[in-house]
């Protein structure tokens, strides 16, 4: 079997994307894992499909599959700006703001005139029980600004002190004095797929450097570290506004690239916005 694919990127986050508008597109995980696999296959973080869609008001049908671990999962935000990209690149559509439906979640996505890509991610939920979060047994470290603030036990008595928020996907996200020198590494992992976090987690660590300036590293559920994580740059404003420490709108520097987020608080959605190009397109045989 072979498949043509375009390989993009936005922030450093990397994607395979392929087009099944025309044809259903049903690989198993090991498939998948092969595409994503950077020494045998093509190597990404996410594979995205882009499927036609039935539903009215709704363009396209948006999947997303880890490249790791070959699993599909709910949400990927700098992988939405590439799909704009893809879509009018291949003619697929030429509308100036496109509606995409996710596994949970229905999206906005419009090109601008500087070339970048606006997203409208949704709202962000801050409800443990919806992340999903259990609390079972569990009292919050403190609350700030109405925003319960969770100790996460990590074994050998270390611990996170964390806000869960769901943009659509699971985040944990903590607040770090020098996010060069946090324990991306290590604790990553255990938060990923501890216990209280039914599905796993994306777990962001934030340092805010002024109001309207934050540095972000995120480890991603079934990718480990990514050079950027765009429900995780959604996540984390969302968190530093409820916390008070941040303005309505935020730039966010992440290793490989710089994401602006914008929300207005409670009920509203937040608006990501950022570069996505295309690298090459090729053929590849599974």
């Amino acid at each position: 079997m072979r498949l043509r694919f375009t390989k993009m990127q936005g922030a450093g986050n990397d994607f395979v994307v392929l087009d099944a508008t025309r044809a259903p597109l049903d690989l198993d995980a090991e498939a998948w894992r092969r595409i994503g696999d950077r020494r045998f296959g093509i190597g990404c973080d996410q594979i995205l499909i882009v499927e036609a869609s039935n539903v009215p008001g709704v363009d396209f049908r948006y999947r997303i599959f880890n490249g790791a671990s070959g699993e599909e999962v709910e949400q990927c935000g700098n992988g939405a700006r590439c799909f704009v990209r893809f879509v009018r690149a291949r003619g697929l559509s030429d509308k100036e703001t496109l509606v995409v439906e996710t596994m949970n979640r229905r999206l906005e996505l419009r090109e601008q005139a500087d070339g970048r890509v606006a997203v409208d991610m949704g709202a962000p939920d801050f409800e443990p029980l919806h992340v999903p979060f259990d609390t079972t047994w569990l009292a919050p470290r403190s609350v700030e600004s109405g925003l319960p603030l969770w100790p996460v036990e990590l074994g050998e008595g270390r611990s996170a002190t964390v806000a869960v928020v769901s943009m659509g996907n699971p985040h944990a996200v903590q607040l770090v004095d020098d996010v060069d020198a946090a324990a991306v590494a290590t604790q990553g992992p255990l938060l990923e797929r501890h216990v209280r976090f039914a599905r796993g987690v994306n777990a962001g660590f934030m340092q805010v450097v002024a109001r309207d300036r934050v540095r972000l590293r995120v480890f991603e559920r079934g990718a480990g570290e990514t050079l950027a994580c765009g429900t995780g740059a959604c996540a984390a404003v969302a968190v530093g506004i409820r916390l008070g420490l941040l303005d309505a709108k935020v730039d966010v520097q992440t290793r490989g690239g710089r994401l602006t987020i914008e929300w207005a608080g409670e009920g509203a959605p937040v608006l990501m916005t950022g570069d996505a190009e295309t690298v090459f397109e090729g053929e590849i045989e599974l």
